[in-house]
């Protein structure tokens, strides 16, 4: 039997502070998988791509993920798929899983991660937010469950979505990325942006930037230069050099001082001065299992979604 998990499923059964330990679980754990996840994207002849992310796996867990992702930027929703959940042990598809929703609680929520602990410890820093879409929505959450308390923000090219977000949030509305940046201690950036919005002209000491839209080729968020001057940490090095934030500003794998993981299980120290920081994640397989298998196995004990025998 395969339980099938719509976005009001999986919303119903995930819970932010939970899926925050999964995560940071997960970021110590997942170097000792043995399985390298793979990320494949190709165009297509309409106005988007195709993404797949392979295989999910986690050391302890006893099932992987596949992702299948179509991106279409002027679609709202922009991102629509699936996650299958297979069993590690006979291949049973345990899930399918709405991958728009998972997508944005496991990226919103890593990036909430990384983005409090490499910026300053000061629960009242100002929050900034370039981009008032999904995976913002999950990290502001994020930050909130993490004690970070501070006021809000925000830009997004279309004002009437930058007011809703604002409202939620008890924010205010800025006219530009550069305004954001002016008001923040923190700025978080989530666009389809295919040029740099920030630069280092737009940066002060201590300010710390996480990057999500650098997630494919051609998007690109932060300029070079801040890069560089930054303590610049990702979730993993190749990725960000092939597809992500340093592919973009033209800067090799070992631009990145530091992955996520290092940083959490004390290998790397982290931010330790008054700098710049910068997150620049690309998104990984084993955060589709982290979240998928939470979803799944919170709806199996409370009997959520559907379930549905494909072999019938």
């Amino acid at each position: 039997m395969t339980r099938v998990l719509t976005r009001g499923d999986l919303e119903a059964v995930l819970d932010i502070s939970a899926c925050l330990a999964a995560l940071r679980e997960g970021f110590m754990a997942a170097g000792a998988a043995g399985v390298a996840g793979q990320r494949i994207r190709t165009d297509l002849p309409f106005p988007g791509t195709a993404t797949a992310l392979i295989p999910g796996v986690l050391p302890g867990v006893e099932a992987y993920t596949v992702k299948v992702n179509a991106k279409f930027p002027n679609a709202r929703p922009a991102l629509r798929g699936v996650i299958c959940l297979h069993s590690g042990a006979d291949g049973e598809l345990l899930a399918l899983l709405d991958s728009a929703t998972v997508t944005a609680w496991r990226t919103g929520l890593a990036a909430a991660l990384g983005t409090d602990l490499l910026s300053r410890p000061d629960p009242g820093a100002v929050i900034g937010v370039v981009g008032a879409g999904a995976q913002a929505e999950l990290m502001v959450r994020g930050l909130r469950a993490l004690g970070r308390r501070g006021e809000l923000v925000v830009h997004d090219t279309d004002p009437d979505r930058a007011t809703a977000f604002a409202d939620r949030h008890g924010g205010k509305v800025a006219a530009s990325a550069g305004e954001v940046a002016a008001g923040a201690d923190i700025v978080l950036l989530a666009t389809w942006s295919r040029a740099p919005l920030l630069g280092l002209a737009d940066a002060r000491p201590g300010q710390h930037f996480t990057t999500l839209g650098a997630d494919e080729p051609g998007k690109q968020e932060l300029a070079a230069d801040l890069l560089r001057a930054a303590l610049l940490v990702v979730d993993d090095r190749e990725p960000a050099a092939a597809m992500g934030a340093l592919a973009a500003a033209g800067l090799p794998a070992s631009a990145a001082d530091a992955i996520l993981g290092d940083v959490l299980r004390g290998d790397h120290p982290g931010r330790t001065g008054d700098g710049l920081t910068v997150y620049a994640p690309v998104g990984l397989p084993w955060q589709d299992l982290c979240l998928s298998w939470a979803a799944y196995e919170e709806a199996e004990r409370r009997g959520a979604g559907i379930g549905v025998d494909l072999l019938s």
